[in-house]
């Protein structure tokens, strides 16, 4: 396994140097946060010129560093390191096992020569509450699993080559170094069960943890397809013989949420240009555990390819909703019925735009109608495109559709500039 350099987020924590905010790096457990911190962060500043006295590393979960997990002796040993009035690095990490950390991050902040960077892996972190807690004094940098790219760059192989391991085991760096299937199926069982379910129920208190476990597994099943608390209430009615009320689903998909084990994609009205709140649809952050989840049955490459073209857009830093276009036509017995087209992706950064359909393939003419209806109802000059699994070149239709192969969609950061 070769040394990924993570470049996307370790430039964000390069521009982010002496802006006056706490660095903070949020992402799902094991997704690689220590080591851009420690790793390839700490190489960027000393390449750059900075003494390595004045970077203080501190690594809480170390049993060397277990003292320092009180907050005041943590203050004292990192002020009692800095030895002049230069400029000084302090990354901190897993700094959720320090009681108040808050108190010693402000304090920190105080200080005019103290750059404070810091990373946490429990679901007390990693939920929004610390993002809330340093409002306006925090810049959050969100680390994603790797990208195929990223994967690509780790294991030497080509797009097309690591397709098939990268969606059936997922993009948390560790599975990269574990050469056999069971041990990364065993991995990954372990890691959901033992860890990240476990932290969400500890953390919220979850009484009923079988119906919060069946939850994650009916959303793992289900990645791609428009719900909501009441259809999945529904669902457990009807199929697990199980009541359960909309209130407590909607809580339990925020659980998961904070825990940046799913994003939800909000519904948006393309034509009426307002969110519809009735439906959306939930991706999975890292495509190896929802998989495992599933007991590696349901490897519908169609919306796991949905699930990965959502990731990699939230990955360049895109807000992305679902949306549809409402279409009026006439039955035959000749009265008018409404329709929604889906668009798979409503795609926004600043002021740009792109409407993205996901298409397996496109064998004949009527599939690609199919997929270009909701986009030719679409009357703005923003870029619409068609991405499909098939390695081709891309082209673009009279009606000014573009058409890219999946590969050169992921292999290049600027693919949709085109």
């Amino acid at each position: 396994m070769k040394q990924i350099q993570r470049q996307f987020y370790l430039q964000q924590l390069i521009d982010g140097k002496q802006n006056g905010l706490i660095k903070i790096i949020t992402g799902i457990r094991r997704c690689g946060k220590s080591y851009l911190l420690f790793k390839l962060f700490t190489q960027y500043l000393l390449s750059s010129g900075v003494q390595d006295d004045h970077i203080i590393r501190i690594a809480l979960d170390d049993i060397e560093s277990k003292e320092l997990r009180d907050p005041l002796l943590l203050y004292k040993h990192i002020k009692g390191r800095m030895a002049d009035e230069a400029l000084y690095y302090v990354l901190l990490d897993e700094v959720q096992l320090v009681p108040q950390f808050e108190e010693v991050l402000n304090s920190l902040l105080r200080m005019d020569n103290a750059d404070v960077y810091v990373t946490g892996s429990n679901s007390k972190f990693l939920s929004s509450d610390i993002i809330t807690e340093f409002r306006g004094r925090g810049d959050e940098i969100h680390l994603y699993p790797l990208s195929l790219l990223e994967y690509c760059e780790g294991t030497g192989q080509t797009a097309q080559e690591a397709w098939k391991d990268y969606y059936t085991y997922g993009g948390l760096p560790h599975v990269l170094a574990l050469e056999t299937e069971k041990k990364k199926v065993d991995y990954l069982t372990n890691l959901f069960e033992s860890v990240y379910l476990i932290d969400i129920i500890e953390r919220q208190r979850i009484k009923n943890q079988a119906e919060f476990a069946e939850l994650v597994r009916i959303i793992a099943s289900g990645i791609g397809a428009p719900t909501n608390p009441t259809k999945l209430s529904n669902t457990f009615k009807t199929v697990k013989n199980v009541a359960i009320n909309s209130v407590t689903i909607e809580r339990y998909l925020g659980f998961m949420q904070d825990a940046f084990m799913i994003e939800k994609a909000e519904r948006y009205d393309v034509k009426g240009k307002r969110y519809i709140g009735s439906l959306a649809k939930y991706y999975f952050s890292d495509l190896g555990l929802r998989n495992v989840i599933l007991g590696l049955r349901q490897q519908e490459e169609s919306h796991i390819m949905e699930n990965v073209i959502y990731n990699e857009l939230r990955m360049r830093g895109y807000k992305v909703d679902v949306g549809f276009v409402e279409q009026r036509s006439v039955d035959g017995e000749g009265k008018w019925k409404r329709q929604q087209l889906e668009v798979d992706f409503v795609v926004n950064e600043g002021n740009m735009r792109y409407y993205i359909q996901s298409a397996l393939a496109l064998p004949d003419a009527e599939k690609r109608e199919q997929e270009m209806a909701s986009l030719l109802k679409i009357n703005d000059s923003f870029q619409k495109i068609i991405i499909v699994r098939d390695d081709i070149k891309a082209w673009r239709d009279e009606n000014g559709i573009l058409t890219m192969g999946l590969f050169e969609f992921l292999s290049d950061v600027n693919s949709l500039r085109l």
